[in-house]
């Protein structure tokens, strides 16, 4: 599927991932790339990528990923000022790490993960994702039937495409209880959505980055990252945020390419 003139979404665009990609977008021709995300310094990033590329491809959208009434006016308003969307990268992720028991060896009291912290990475990571993908299916299905279309045929171009952002530690990880079950679990949605939308004629994929230098992932702090990434990882350093944005292109624009994609740097969980 060719990316060039093509409307795009991306959720959790002000950094990281969503950042690179949202750049990488618009440089392959987008003719719109929707940034959304909850803080305001993505206006920043829009600016930058406009500037870069020498069009206004990039525009804002600020607010909660996990708000349904947010999300559905922001299809509705992309929709009505640039047509309908038809790649969709939902890269808003958070982290709250923390073992699944913790025992404090003075008081012999087990600590349980915390279910507040559990149900917040849910919203933000599994839920949310899944709902802005989702939407844009329920468009371009809309979309199709008002121009008297049923089920989607080969010899049609590919409809539209949703990137899901997984992890390496879907496979496991120490500390990520709740992140790994949330990647994990866009696995099964990606495997679904793959097997429903193509009768809309979306495909659907997900990517499983590595260890990606990123904010969030700064923010477990380097010693974390020199004692539980770097020897672990066969390349001995941070994936860059625009080498995993090259791999999801690569991915929205080979329709031949479906399922998963890792995009590790040779990294394997300790035991």
């Amino acid at each position: 599927m060719k990316i060039n003139d093509r409307v795009a979404l991306v959720t959790g665009a002000g950094s990281g991932i969503g950042a690179a990609v949202s750049l990488e977008l618009a440089k392959r021709g987008a003719r719109t790339v929707v940034l959304v995300d909850r803080r305001d310094q993505v206006y920043e990033l829009a600016d930058s990528i406009n500037s870069e590329v020498g069009r206004q491809v990039a525009e804002v959208k600020v607010g909660d990923t996990t708000n349904d009434t947010f999300r559905t006016q922001v299809y509705e308003d992309v929709m009505e000022r640039h047509g309908v969307v038809s790649i969709c990268v939902p890269a808003a992720g958070i982290t709250r790490d923390a073992l699944a028991v913790k025992l404090d060896k003075q008081t012999g009291r087990a600590e349980p993960y915390s279910v507040k912290s559990f149900r917040e990475v849910t919203e933000v990571n599994l839920i949310a994702p899944i709902y802005w993908a989702i939407e844009m299916v329920a468009k371009l299905a809309e979309n199709r039937w008002r121009q008297g279309l049923k089920q989607w045929q080969p010899e049609e171009e590919v409809q539209g495409t949703i990137m899901f952002i997984g992890s390496v530690s879907s496979q496991g990880n120490k500390g990520q209880i709740s992140y790994a079950a949330t990647k994990a679990g866009l696995e099964g949605a990606a495997a679904t959505l793959t097997k429903e939308a193509m009768y809309y004629g979306v495909r659907c994929g997900i990517i499983h980055p590595g260890f990606t230098d990123t904010p969030m992932l700064r923010s477990l702090g380097e010693d974390y990252i020199a004692k539980y990434v770097l020897p672990y990882t066969q390349l001995r350093r941070l994936i860059r945020p625009d080498e995993i944005a090259d791999a999801i292109c690569f991915m929205i624009s080979n329709s031949a390419v479906s399922g998963q994609l890792w995009a590790d740097a040779g990294w394997h969980p300790q035991a």
